[in-house]
């Protein structure tokens, strides 16, 4: 006799047969859940793939033109950008958040120019003191914002005859008979070190102590750079034809053309945005600085060529010395003291 309680068919059905079958029921879309887990990190793994070969092809490329502008200016580009960004940030912050933090900017500036221009003048065989050119140095650079504006005059005068005399009391003391022709050039080219560097320093000094002063400061500086940059660029773009062979060979008229554009352009954008100037005056001062400027750049370039040096130093790497990045700053506060005292009374209009 059969079981009353067997279903009918006859089978029997075992404990957990249900579950077994959804079981079995889910294995298709569990397998196409690991198809599509595979396909994703398959994919994700050809994305990473091929975006380190896109950065390493980008980083060969730009490796390659460093290369390329290094030997062709001497330069480490990279070096160069990272050594620009650092001073740029300490000096917007100085300008634009603590006046007398430009001030000690400024001054470390000049007295390491001073440092630089005398190490090169005692290489190539003059005689500079340098304690006494770093002391008298920073009283002059310092006037310009401490004290009237007039009184930088007698402080340069006393600063200047201070180290004619320590020169010529120390060369009496010496007894080397150094000819005199050679005794003049030291106590001339003493002279023009504080001229150079401190006497410079003190003018950008005097144009922060002004009123709004910071911003004018902070936009000679902008257009400094800007016509250099735009001249380095051009330059190594589409630069053929020299400027001043014999003085600086790199340089070349292409350059000088990216240069005045690049000046013209920030003059009248800060002239707009920063200064509240007109447009044109904005030409007119982007044009004064890049002609400062350019002079500045030259003049430089035959102190280092009479010296028979490359750099004044190599502590800026990609830049070379502090004063090589000065060179065209330098000059160009006497343009910026200059327009300010010129388009202040527009500002006032």
């Amino acid at each position: 006799m059969s079981d009353a309680s067997a279903p009918e068919g006859g089978a029997d059905r075992a404990p957990g047969e249900p579950h077994a079958r959804e079981d079995a029921a889910d294995q298709p879309h569990r397998h196409d859940s690991a198809d599509h887990a595979t396909a994703f990190q398959d994919h994700v793994r050809a994305a990473r793939s091929e975006f380190e070969q896109q950065v390493a092809h980008a980083r060969t490329e730009f490796e390659e033109v460093n290369e390329r502008i290094k030997q062709r200016t001497g330069r480490d580009l990279i070096l160069a950008i990272l050594i620009a960004v650092a001073i740029g940030a300490v000096l917007l912050a100085s300008l634009l958040f603590f006046k007398q933090g430009f001030v000690v900017f400024a001054l470390g500036a000049a007295l390491l120019g001073v440092f630089e221009f005398t190490r090169a003048l005692t290489a190539a065989g003059y005689r500079v003191d340098v304690v006494p050119q770093l002391v008298v140095g920073a009283a002059v650079a310092l006037s310009g914002f401490f004290l009237d504006a007039w009184m930088l005059w007698v402080v340069l005068f006393v600063a200047i005859a201070v180290i004619v005399v320590w020169r010529l009391v120390a060369q009496m003391s010496s007894h080397d008979g150094r000819e005199y022709r050679d005794v003049l050039s030291d106590v001339l080219i003493s002279g023009l070190v504080q001229l150079y560097v401190p006497f410079f320093a003190s003018l950008a000094l005097i144009l922060l102590s002004r009123e709004g002063g910071e911003w004018w400061v902070l936009a000679f500086i902008i257009v400094a750079v800007a016509s250099d940059t735009g001249a380095y660029v051009a330059g190594i773009s589409i630069g053929r034809t020299p400027m001043a062979p014999r003085i600086s060979p790199n340089k070349t008229w292409e350059g000088f053309a990216g240069a005045v554009v690049a000046a013209a352009a920030a003059g009248v954008l800060l002239a707009l945005f920063m200064l509240g100037i007109p447009w044109w005056a904005g030409i007119v001062f982007g044009v004064v600085i890049l002609a400062t400027a350019t002079v500045g750049d030259l003049g430089e370039s035959m102190i280092k060529r009479d010296l028979g040096i490359k750099d004044m130093s190599s502590w800026l790497p990609g830049h070379g010395g502090v004063l090589d990045r000065l060179d065209s700053i330098l000059p160009s506060t006497v343009g910026a003291l200059a327009l300010y005292a010129l388009f202040t009374p527009l500002v006032a209009a």
